[in-house]
């Protein structure tokens, strides 16, 4: 069992940023991978970032360059640094911890940009 809490969200123009925090239940060193994915309205939810217990991330196509994944593993936290912001990456996000066999979700945060 794992409890995921998304904070940081909000209201930005296009061009600003925004950091995300996720706040872990459990020792993130014990979780194969977190991540950030997110859903539009109307659209499936997709991948954003990844961050595996060694360190290794990767990106959406659509992201890289733009945002950032971290993990500080003593505070149990990710974090999603995104800069640049278009209005195309207004969305719920939502921070995930992958397992072998189980995938977690948090209920997810509110990023809206604006033109």
């Amino acid at each position: 069992q794992v409890q995921l809490v998304e904070s940081g969200g909000g209201l930005v123009q296009a061009g600003g940023s925004l950091r995300l925090s996720c706040a872990c239940s459990r020792s993130i060193d014990d979780i194969n991978a977190m991540g950030w994915y997110r859903q539009a309205p109307g659209k499936q939810r997709e991948l954003v970032a990844r961050i595996t217990y060694t360190g290794d991330t990767n990106y959406a196509d659509s992201v890289k360059g733009r945002f950032a994944i971290s993990k500080d593993t003593a505070k149990n936290m990710v974090y999603l640094q995104m800069n640049s912001l278009k209005p195309e990456d207004t969305a719920v996000y939502y921070c995930s911890a992958h397992f072998l066999l189980e995938d977690h979700w948090g209920q997810g945060t509110q990023v809206v940009v604006s033109a």
